[in-house]
């Protein structure tokens, strides 16, 4: 029965999942009863599904394979693979440069504040050092991020935020809570290439719109939510991960105008917030966290070494999500971890820190602009902060074989298709201008485009 095969294959029928009664499927399918009663006989034998006696037929615990995540991607090549780059990066030693990768150089995050930090955390109650968190995490932070949140003028309530585990966790607990296999989710072309690699691990369609440097085009948008019918649009508004762009008030508006019409639900993850010398329009804020929902986290900012998310939406969509991230995590994130960021984030310390940041960030990023652009590599817009460039290599040059070639030279880069679902980004580059000091990392990336 390939029908019933293909069910449990791409999981639309799970473990325990009950078929269709015998008369039922034979209507369905236009067969005689004894026809599918051999096939269902059939399956039983092959063990795919097993009989209760008076119950019916459902498919067995066994059934399914392993899941392996690339099984349904196009068998491109693996630098574009968004697995690819992020095993090289994470995996990568001390003496590699990383102007691929993704999070700020260790000397520019504040020690000495997390030092601190940690010291306070160590005289904290026990109950710090060894309890699980609570389920909605901890209220000192929670009060804080709501603080933030009315500075932008969202006013929420404590029953409308959650702390996870991470930024990351966060964008899978709601994939988990509204997704389905075989649901559409809407990404821009091109996106945070992790976006890509989760949503495939929950078993969803993958549709695209191509963003601009002022938000998603919209009438492209309209046309996929009209064709596609996704369930999700996952996007971030300020400093557009990997292009950098910032999403403008009027696109902002349209979009939410037309994702209201489809009844859309948007993810907004905000992780670079902070990044920006002023806050830019935010599509939370003017949709009132209704069909918007927001996530963040503090890996980019102070450690990636202390986890920490959040997500802010409705409140019974908020208890729901409590529920979910105990069944998964059994509580919130680490009483530890939570201590540690709100010490540093109520001291006063953090936006010294970010002030900082923010004029470091901006030389460097100037300075970087130079260095590619004296070998030919042309920034695709200059963004208002944050640490991508996002470039076109010059022409010939496809930047999965660029960023092949550099590996050999202990240097991993960002290739442009990592990022695209539509596998239109190939002479593209993602660049971290913290992670291009040094000269080496120039010299390298030339000698790849030379091939």
């Amino acid at each position: 029965m390939k029908v019933i095969r293909a069910k449990v294959a791409s999981r639309a029928l799970g473990p325990g999942d009950r078929l269709p009664s015998i008369r039922a499927f034979a209507r369905t399918m236009g067969l005689s009863p004894s026809t599918v009663v051999e096939a269902y006989d059939r399956l039983v034998a092959e063990g795919l599904i097993r009989a209760r006696a008076g119950s019916g037929f459902y498919v067995s615990a066994t059934a399914l394979p392993p899941l392996t995540l690339a099984q349904d991607l196009p068998q491109t090549e693996r630098a574009v693979d968004p697995f690819w780059i992020s095993r090289q990066s994470l995996d990568a030693d001390a003496a590699s440069l990383k102007p691929g990768c993704g999070w700020l150089p260790p000397d520019w995050m504040p020690h000495e504040a997390l030092r601190r930090a940690l010291r306070t955390v160590a005289r904290a109650d026990d109950a710090v050092l060894s309890d699980y968190g609570s389920t909605r995490g901890a209220f000192p932070l929670r009060r804080i991020l709501m603080g933030r949140f009315a500075e932008e003028g969202i006013e929420l309530s404590p029953d409308q935020l959650i702390l996870t585990a991470s930024g990351t966790q966060a964008v899978d607990l709601i994939c988990r809570f509204l997704l389905r296999p075989g649901d559409t989710v809407l990404v821009d072309d091109p996106c945070y290439f992790n976006f890509r690699a989760l949503l495939r691990a929950h078993q969803v369609k993958i549709a695209s719109v191509p963003y601009t440097p002022s938000g998603p085009d919209i009438a492209s948008f309209e046309e996929v939510l009209a064709a596609e019918h996704p369930r999700l649009y996952l996007t971030n508004s300020a400093l557009h991960n990997p292009t950098g762009a910032t999403l403008s008030a009027q696109t902002a508006h349209r979009l939410l105008n037309t994702a209201a019409a489809h009844d859309l639900t948007i993810v907004e993850d905000d992780i670079f917030a902070d990044f920006e010398p002023e806050p830019s329009v935010r599509l939370a804020a003017l949709d009132g966290l209704n069909r918007v929902i927001r996530v963040g986290s503090f890996s980019k900012t102070l450690s990636a070494s202390v986890r920490c998310g959040y997500i802010a939406a409705r409140p019974d969509w908020v208890a729901d999500l409590v529920d979910l991230q105990i069944a998964t995590s059994f509580g919130g994130p680490s009483p530890m971890a939570t201590e540690l960021i709100t010490s540093i984030l109520a001291s006063g310390s953090y936006r010294k820190h970010m002030e900082g940041l923010r004029r470091r960030l901006a030389r460097a990023c100037r300075k970087t602009s130079e260095k590619l652009q004296r070998i030919d590599i042309e920034p695709w817009l200059m963004p208002r902060g944050g640490f991508y460039l996002w470039c076109r290599l010059p022409n010939g040059c496809d930047s999965a074989d660029v960023a092949r070639a550099a590996l050999s030279g202990n240097v991993v880069l960002a290739p442009g298709n990592v990022f695209s679902v539509a596998q239109s980004a190939a002479s593209f580059m993602r660049f971290n201008v913290a992670q291009c000091d040094d000269p080496n990392a120039m010299a390298i990336l030339q000698r790849a485009m030379n091939g």
